[in-house]
């Protein structure tokens, strides 16, 4: 077949671009794409972006709540099940008393720790939640540098209903050892369904709220969370998700150098755009002491984290709400530290009219048969291990999943505002402005360089027009077809394809999906490349975005149409979710295996996408205008697809073919019968 020729006309891209508001200098546009090369991560120097008015910073710190809870697999909230608490063995320690508590946080899943109490109580109390850091002893840690029975102890001496638990794999929670889940060396298939050390722990920390609020003797209006390093980040992650914490002291943690290196700090999806600093921010306009060392990656709290959280208590005229204080010290939750922590707690929680420090008590404290929740006593007979909550905490998603599934207009609604959310937040893609997009030309003629503002993508089209025999009466269609590749050359196996469309009299346009690897591999050099970034297949998705939003504007009145190439075909479906202005789309299914996580894994790596849903709820929140989905080989299963059509848009308009369609079908389904 004739190779077919380029007959890109300056002139009328001229004329077209006189039309284009966002049309800008090619001095706008970057000279590389430059996603692959400046990678986020942990240790990287982050900025706090100002913001201009609290309804602002409203907006973002809700976006920010539902992004840290669908990145630890939480959203749409699982069901609250029984926590069935177990509190026992009483010890009496003279002005305060401690007891050993288990719940279930899952179904299976137990949380551990100890629950301190003042020795005489009258009237409802205040209660404290203390979740520890990566100290070897966990919660029962007791050094110069921290002691978590002695803050736990102090704090019931003080008034407070406190409750201290164990991290995942720490002490009596060794059920799941501190590596769950782990994607340290690349996405695996917990997760694809936001099955994660973090989420989990996340969970934990939810459940403790409700379970020291369903002790008769707690005051649940006023109820506080403080803890040090890795329970700094436990706390941040807790009270930005929960607005039943009133007042909060994250102790060493908050930093814009070091966002927390371990695996239950950094799960996929949860730095994505932004920083500790922000994530601190989301108490305000609750109490909040920053609690800071020299000797760490606080060291820079008052000249930089500080004044960026205190921005955002200004804005709620709530200055007076947040404070900091350094200590010359390596990294700790010491005496000094829990001691200014105790001064604020009393003044927000108990009407204390000084901040000032409280000194500790000491007393003997307890010993380990004493805290130890299971010492002498058999672990519960349905405790899960790894894999087995693993199953079951997927399995659950699936169930959710499937009884959210709408059959009419109001569940669509309800099922756009849950798994809609979630699908969004697991692409992490955007629909770009017309004005966001700059635009420049680039040798060979027919190349269309294209970018987002202030991001660091750059997409090039490669334009065709209409070929038609100039003899021939009829005239070139008012019609764009957007083809999207996922080769790692441009027209690569595609130049019939273009050669038919542009002879029917379609305007061509070819995209190169981002370049790289498909599925879950990292990079070796960094940890945690998912938490801090979007991966290659998310990547791909935006660039369809991208190319559509940017065609959407030169075609005016005409016909845009999508056909996806391979993968290219599943990452339109995902963009579909986002998509407006595109009349009908052509997708290779490639036989993908849609009911099968390794595939996902090897084609689509995409964290949480199955915990959102996948095509299915892609489908569902987008305009059910014609789809072809070519190419299924009876493996890629559109029965929840087909349902959807069927309920709440036209099955007419979806073909589902199992094999794979030729070039010369594609051109007939695009192309309007009136115009062939």
């Amino acid at each position: 077949m004739k190779t077919p020729q380029l007959s890109f006309v300056i002139g009328y891209w001229s004329l077209v671009i006189c039309f284009l508001s966002f049309a800008v200098l090619a001095q706008d546009v970057p000279t590389a794409d430059r996603r692959a090369s400046e990678v986020r991560h942990l240790d990287l120097t982050y900025e706090f972006k100002p913001y201009k008015s609290k309804e602002e910073w409203q907006a973002r710190a809700s976006y920010l709540r539902g992004q840290i809870l669908f990145a630890a697999g939480l959203w749409p909230l699982p069901e609250k099940t029984p926590l069935n608490a177990k509190v026992f063995d009483l010890v009496d320690k003279g002005d305060y008393t401690v007891e050993k508590v288990y719940f279930e946080s899952f179904p299976g899943h137990y949380v551990t720790g100890n629950l301190y109490k003042p020795k005489n109580i009258t009237g409802k109390l205040p209660a404290v939640l203390t979740p520890h850091g990566h100290w070897a002893y966990g919660r029962l840690e007791n050094q110069p540098l921290n002691s978590g029975q002695g803050r736990a102890a102090n704090f019931a001496r003080q008034g407070y209903v406190t409750f201290t638990w164990d991290m995942v794999g720490y002490n009596d929670s060794t059920a799941i050892t501190h590596n769950f889940a782990s994607h340290k060396e690349g996405l695996v298939r917990e997760s694809l369904w936001g099955v994660n050390i973090l989420g989990l722990q996340l969970w934990n920390s939810i459940r403790a709220v409700d379970f020291i609020e369903s002790l008769p003797e707690v005051d649940r209006n006023r109820i506080g969370v403080t803890g040090e390093s890795g329970g700094g980040t436990q706390t941040f992650l807790l009270y930005a998700v929960e607005d039943r914490i009133k007042v909060s002291a994250p102790v060493n943690m908050i930093s814009s150098t070091m966002q927390g290196g371990c695996l239950c700090e950094n799960t996929p999806l949860l730095r994505i755009d932004t920083n500790n600093m922000e994530i601190g921010a989301c108490m305000a306009p609750r109490p909040m002491m920053m609690i800071a060392a020299t000797g760490d990656w606080t060291k820079l709290t008052p000249t930089v984290e500080f004044p960026a959280v205190q921005s955002v208590y200004q804005l709620f005229e709530a200055g007076d709400k947040v404070k900091y204080t350094q200590f010359d010290a390596p990294h700790n939750y010491h005496r000094e530290s829990r001691e200014a922590v105790y001064g604020w707690f009393a003044h927000w929680l108990q009407g204390r009219q000084e901040i000032t420090p409280i000194k500790e008590k000491s007393s003997a404290v307890p010993t380990l048969p004493e805290l130890m929740v299971f010492y002498g006593r058999p672990r519960p007979a349905n405790e899960l291990n790894e894999q087995q909550l693993a199953e079951s905490l997927i399995a659950a998603r699936k169930k959710q999943f499937e009884a959210a599934l709408p059959s009419n207009a109001a569940g669509l609604e309800t099922f756009k505002s849950q798994y809609g959310k979630a699908l969004k937040y697991a692409l992490m893609a955007e629909y770009p402005a017309a004005d966001e997009l700059s635009t420049t030309m680039k040798d060979p003629p027919g190349i269309r360089l294209i970018s987002r503002r202030n991001q660091k993508d750059l997409v090039a089209l490669q334009i065709w027009r209409p070929t038609r025999d100039k003899r021939s009466k009829q005239k070139p269609l008012d019609s764009y077809v957007l083809i999207a590749s996922p080769e790692s050359e441009f027209v690569s196996g595609s130049k019939d394809l273009i050669e038919q469309l542009t002879k029917a009299g379609h305007t061509v346009a070819f995209l190169n999906c981002f370049p790289g690897k498909n599925g879950s591999e990292e990079p070796s050099k960094y940890k945690f490349i998912a938490t801090y970034n979007r991966l290659n297949d998310a990547n791909r998705i935006q660039d369809i975005l991208t190319a559509v939003a940017y065609l959407n504007k030169v075609k005016g009145n005409g016909r845009l149409s999508i056909i996806g190439l391979k993968e290219a075909g599943l990452y339109a479906m995902l963009a579909k979710s986002y998509l407006t202005g595109v009349d009908q789309m052509v997708v290779d299914a490639t036989q993908f295996d849609n009911n099968n996580d390794a595939d996902y894994l090897k084609r689509v790596a995409i964290p949480g996408l199955n915990r959102a849903g996948s095509f299915a709820t892609a489908i569902a929140i987008s305009d059910f205008t014609p789809l072809l989905i070519h190419n299924t080989g009876n493996r890629f299963q559109a029965d929840k697809i087909e349902q959807l059509y069927r309920t709440l848009g036209k099955p007419e308009n979806l073909q589902v073919k199992a094999e794979k369609s030729p070039d010369s079908a594609i051109v007939t389904w695009l192309t309007p019968v009136a115009e062939k």
